[in-house]
């Protein structure tokens, strides 16, 4: 009983390396590696729309908060740059000791 065992794991064990070889064998041809050539250029190009939608998808969330930006602008008062703010008075008194 434990020969016919162990001749029935050979045979599987036979079985599955015989599977395994004649599929590595048809992948080195080149119609498998086409094959393989053409599922990695699918996946590629899958990848790369996949990244071009989430770019896009930034992009506009982005503008959208610009847009809140610029009209949220509109409510609010700004001070003028170029207004030089009025002296104080030591300000005044150093600025004619430094003239002297």
């Amino acid at each position: 009983m434990s020969r016919l065992f162990w001749f029935g794991a050979g045979v599987a064990a036979g079985a599955v390396a015989m599977r395994k070889f004649t599929e590595t064998a048809r992948k080195a041809t080149p119609s498998g590696m086409a094959e393989q050539l053409g599922g990695a250029v699918r996946e590629l190009a899958g990848a790369v729309g996949s990244f071009g939608a989430e770019v896009r998808a930034g992009m506009q969330e982005r503008e959208e908060e610009l847009q809140d930006v610029v009209h949220n602008a509109d409510t609010v008062q700004f001070r003028r740059i170029d207004a030089a703010p009025a002296p104080d008075a030591a300000g005044a008194r150093r600025a004619r000791r430094a003239g002297r």
